[in-house]
């Protein structure tokens, strides 16, 4: 019985990281798109996409606002990486 309780409770946090990854990539492409061509590339645009997830998601929170569901999560997601991507072109070009 203990052997079952240990399997049911990891399964679920891994599944919630792969699935935070994968709409941070998703994020990443799309606020790539949103803000067009700026030199830094479709990889870094990804990785930052990543980054801004979680920006989104903390500046959200500060708000008193989240994203609730996969279509929050990703709308949150792509206002964070469009900011961190903003940021990182303009410091870039500085």
């Amino acid at each position: 019985m203990d052997y079952m309780t240990t399997t049911t409770t990891t399964a679920p946090a891994f599944t919630g990281i792969i699935a935070t990854l994968v709409v941070g990539l998703i994020v990443g492409f799309i606020a790539d798109r949103i803000m067009g061509p700026g030199g830094l590339g479709l990889v870094w645009s990804i990785v930052l996409g990543l980054i801004g997830s979680v920006v989104g998601g903390f500046i959200f929170s500060l708000f008193g606002m989240g994203g609730y569901g996969i279509i929050g999560q990703i709308l949150v997601g792509i206002v964070g990486a469009c900011i961190v991507l903003f940021a990182a072109r303009k410091l870039k070009h500085a």
